[in-house]
């Protein structure tokens, strides 16, 4: 990975095994790609290994070929074994430092931060790459996701210098008001 860090903006894409067969995601993904998407993050919470693994690597040639950054929710092995950008770190995954350890410098490590404010400044504290907040809108991918307010973009604006992720139910209907929030990322 180069020494610059990359600009962590734009549509950032997120995977759902449970929306699509298996042998559609890279389908799916060259077209978030050419849609637009900078960001590309793999989630899978199912069990198959093999299958993971597979997809992780072939999305991580893909990436690659294009210029777009792969970031692997909560699977710190599966990122190091991918080349992985980075990975993306929830509530219940391994912490940022043990990411950052087994990951490198290099690595992109965003955590999800849900509608607290609080967990936004201990990941800054802690050397996190960006922040997400969420969900913002009714999500039929995660109908039971704590709901975030708009004005928590910015407040996290005004107080960390950290690029922020929005993420939940957005589409091209309701991301004016995030955007003039202040996010850097919308999550889709």
């Amino acid at each position: 990975m180069p020494d610059a860090r990359p600009t962590l903006r734009g549509l950032y894409a997120i995977t759902d095994a449970g929306l699509q067969h298996p042998d559609r995601l890279i389908d799916a993904v060259t077209r978030a790609i050419d849609g637009g998407a900078q960001l590309i993050q793999y989630r899978d919470k199912s069990g198959d290994t093999r299958l993971r693994s597979r997809q992780a690597s072939a999305l991580a040639t893909l990436c690659n070929t294009h210029n777009i950054l792969l970031i692997i929710n909560d699977d710190l092995e599966l990122a190091a074994a991918c080349g992985a950008h980075g990975v993306h770190l929830g509530r219940y995954d391994p912490d940022l430092q043990q990411a950052r350890q087994q990951l490198g410098h290099d690595a992109i490590i965003g955590i999800s931060c849900y509608n607290r404010l609080e967990l936004a400044h201990k990941a800054a504290q802690q050397g996190a790459d960006y922040i997400a907040f969420g969900r913002f809108f009714p999500s039929h991918t995660n109908p039971d996701a704590v709901t975030a307010e708009i004005d928590l973009i910015r407040q996290a604006k005004q107080q960390l210098t950290l690029p922020i992720a929005a993420i939940g139910g957005i589409t091209t209907a309701n991301a004016a008001p995030l955007i003039e929030a202040g996010a850097d990322m919308l999550a889709v």
